[in-house]
């Protein structure tokens, strides 16, 4: 609906920043804590592109310096759990790629620095994305390659993992069967299915 706004910097507000567009009409952004545009003075003319959270009761901006960390962001409050608030705080933890380099990675330790993130939700941040950010010759630059199949191997089968021992069988004995798939690339579904059907 509002997605870039461009005016004169009026004023930093706890955590964001008020810009008045050429109408006259001054909107509150939130933004990151390392954001660039809190890099600006009063009196400049900043660009942000933005994204309008509609609730019931309120209407909140939410403001980046250029698309591709608007992108991210997009993609990280799409995962439930991440909520705009909670997505902002994983924003601020460092620039795109890196946090890009977190996700491809699997680096839920990072991740879980961010207010509101815990272990858990980094983990399924982390499962649901690695997949879907796009390694360019810049992502390259921050991240192990490598460690991209280890990283999502590792949450595919500690997710299979948990899985069975909600469906009752015991931590070791559910260990044992995942270990056990010599199959190196599976999704966490394929995982649970083929230990499933030894367990049996």
């Amino acid at each position: 609906m509002i997605r870039h706004l461009r005016g004169e910097y009026l004023s930093y507000d706890r955590g964001a920043i008020v810009i008045e567009t050429s109408s006259g009409i001054g909107f509150r952004i939130m933004v990151p804590d390392n954001s660039p545009l809190l890099l600006k003075r009063e009196g400049d003319i900043v660009s942000t592109f933005t994204y309008l959270n509609v609730k019931e009761d309120s209407l909140s901006l939410f403001g980046f310096h250029d698309e591709d960390s608007l992108r991210l962001f997009e993609q990280l409050i799409s995962i439930s759990g991440v909520g705009p608030k909670a997505g902002i705080s994983i924003m601020a933890l460092a620039d795109v790629n890196t946090i890009k380099s977190y996700i491809l990675n699997g680096d839920a330790k990072s991740i879980s620095k961010a207010s509101g993130i815990g272990k858990k939700t980094s983990e399924r941040i982390i499962l649901e994305l690695s997949e879907k950010i796009e390694v360019n010759d810049d992502i390259r630059n921050v991240i192990n390659v490598d460690s991209i199949i280890s990283g999502r191997l590792v949450l595919a089968k500690n997710e299979a993992i948990l899985a069975l021992t909600t469906l009752g069988y015991s931590k070791t004995e559910a260990t044992t069967y995942v270990e056990s798939i010599k199959d190196n690339d599976l999704t966490t579904e394929a995982y649970i299915k083929l230990a499933l059907k030894n367990l049996m």
